[in-house]
């Protein structure tokens, strides 16, 4: 997928490439533009990530979590591509972040992956 759906929910079940559940959506930030018009800001988040911020530091501050050592860029990438972070299923599960290739579909109330767990990028 280019980006990530509009129609994603924070609690939906994910399943991955080979149907297994593997957590829920815990929040999300869809793309600040829209892929086949970049002029135009299409920013959908999470009811979690809804407050408005003045720099990118605070930005960034504000989403990601300093112990989960994701990358500035990898940051700055999910802030433009838009993300998923997972709520793995497990007592000791590491979170995940979902991109938008990582995403085949989406089906009712489930988040269908194009890839296995051990694929995404711990939190």
């Amino acid at each position: 997928m280019d980006a990530i759906p509009n129609t994603i929910a924070e609690g939906m079940k994910v399943y991955d490439s080979a149907m297994h559940s593997i957590g829920k959506v815990e929040t999300f930030r869809i793309t600040d533009e829209a892929p086949d018009q970049p002029e135009v800001d299409a920013a959908g988040v999470s009811p979690v990530l809804e407050e408005e911020t003045n720099t990118m530091s605070t930005l960034l501050a504000d989403i990601f979590n300093p112990s989960d050592n994701l990358p500035r860029e990898l940051q700055e990438k999910a802030l433009r591509e838009g993300f998923v972070r997972l709520d793995a299923d497990g007592l000791f599960a590491s979170d995940r972040y979902i991109f938008p290739e990582h995403i085949d579909r989406v089906e009712g109330d489930r988040l269908i992956l194009n890839v296995r767990k051990d694929d995404l990028l711990k939190a």
